[in-house]
């Protein structure tokens, strides 16, 4: 698979890859004060977030910033919700507007790099660090296509290089006790799962009409990068409001889906789906609609009973309704969360919440777990990074398959009511040959 990357063909391919070098593991950089020298690409909102936690870790150096609005590069905020950023600087940073030109001008001083941009720009942004043999820790979803995510993890491990995708959940005690739970059988096998989320990451209606004026120090063309040209319309795009768009995120499904699904995928030992079928309102071709349901077919685990169910909910329709979501004296369903109902009771995860169980008795049977010592997600990714033996918990190859998952439930709201079949080994639909074209995305010179 192939992304076109221009920028004069990404600065002669970055000056014939001048400098290239990986970081093997076990080694420091070559940065003066052995420091791991990181790049981030993406500073706005959660990557101000993403890139503070990785500046952190005393083991790091930041020497590249790269956002396409000059007021994130400022230490500035569009939203006028939220109070204007700690004024952290990083005086080693050097400041751009396009990731080509930075990973150019710095590629032979980074060893690392974060992506923390929309979720169309996670895919050209990843390869190009990878390609220049980079480390990378890329926000969630990996990609908003399957194409794009398969490739990633190709190419991640043709380079060798550590890789973390952000569900920084996954290293939270409540959610890797709720693992082990479920693979020391507490609830015995699996037959079912409810996953779901209130949010409503959609647009129901039209695709959006007319123009504004670029905000001054947006670089909109940058921002769109390979996705479709388009104009700029205030509050429509940029900020976060292009999870709402097809060509830019994936709904609910590829922000809160992805967090959500991840316990009970991995802790059942689950391999990408075999099929998907979603309930929802007719495609409009643009956006993701705003509430949506989507059943997922996958290969049985010896964790799961023969016949093993998984339905995601979201917006109006969630949480799911039903006899396996009733809760005793007149307890709330979390707005998000996890169902698991197995043989022998059932167990709640609600989003960032420790387990629950029922019926109660389950209790008398539990032992708290020895999970080791605390994670960090964002140590993890470096400790990796410095030799450790313990791969990142969301490395892209356990992470690119769970977000299959959740990509194949956004194609199947493409066709509502129609039973999506998936050949995971050769990566197509096989009973909607149309349905293939949302497999991959086109991509745009910029």
């Amino acid at each position: 698979m192939k992304t076109h990357l221009s920028r004069r063909t990404f600065i002669k391919a970055s000056s014939a890859l001048a400098g290239f070098s990986i970081l093997p593991s076990g080694l420091l950089s070559n940065s003066p004060n052995s420091k791991l020298c990181t790049a981030h690409i993406g500073i706005g909102g959660k990557g101000w977030t993403d890139t503070t936690q990785i500046a952190a870790d005393s083991r790091t150096e930041v020497i590249g910033l790269c956002d396409v609005d000059l007021l994130h590069l400022n230490g500035e905020s569009r939203r006028n919700s939220r109070r204007e950023r700690e004024q952290i600087t990083f005086p080693s940073a050097k400041k751009f507007q396009d990731y080509r030109e930075m990973l150019s001008q710095l590629g032979d001083k980074i060893d690392a790099v974060s992506i923390s941009t929309p979720d169309h720009t996670h895919y050209p942004a990843t390869l190009a660090a990878m390609e220049l043999g980079k480390h990378v820790y890329t926000q969630k979803p990996l990609t908003n296509n399957i194409a794009e995510a398969r490739h990633l993890m190709d190419v991640a491990r043709k380079h060798n290089v550590i890789t973390q995708m952000g569900i920084q959940n996954k290293a939270r005690e409540a959610y890797r006790m709720a693992t082990r739970f479920i693979r020391d059988g507490v609830i015995g096998k699996i037959a079912k799962v409810y996953v779901w989320s209130h949010k409503d990451w959609g647009h129901d209606g039209p695709p959006y009409t007319g123009e504004d004026p670029v905000p001054q120090g947006l670089d909109w063309n940058l921002w769109l990068g390979t996705a479709t040209a388009r104009p700029y319309l205030e509050g429509k795009y940029h900020l976060g409001e292009w999870r709402r768009i097809m060509e830019y995120g994936s709904g609910t499904l590829g922000d809160m889906g992805v967090h959500i699904f991840d316990t009970p995928f991995d802790a059942l030992g689950l391999e990408a789906p075999l099929w998907a079928e979603a309930t929802c309102r007719e495609p409009n071709h643009f956006s993701l609609p705003t509430q949506c349901e989507v059943r997922l077919g996958f290969k049985p685990t010896p964790l799961t009973t023969k016949y093993f169910e998984w339905t995601w909910t979201d917006g109006a329709l969630s949480p799911p309704q039903g006899p396996d979501m009733k809760l005793p004296d007149g307890e709330d369903i979390p707005q998000q969360g996890a169902m698991f109902v197995g043989e022998e009771g059932r167990m709640l995860l609600g989003h960032v919440n420790g387990p629950r169980f029922f019926p109660r008795s389950i209790y008398e049977k539990l032992e708290k777990p020895d999970l080791g010592p605390p994670v960090n997600h964002y140590g993890q990714w470096i400790d990796a990074i410095f030799g450790s033996n313990t791969k990142p918990a969301a490395h892209f190859d356990y992470s690119g398959k769970m977000i299959e998952a959740v990509l194949l439930g956004v194609i199947a709201g493409r066709y509502p009511g129609q039973r999506i079949q998936w050949d995971t080994a050769k990566g197509r639909v096989t009973n909607l040959p149309e349905a293939n074209q949302f497999v991959a995305m086109k991509h745009r010179k910029f």
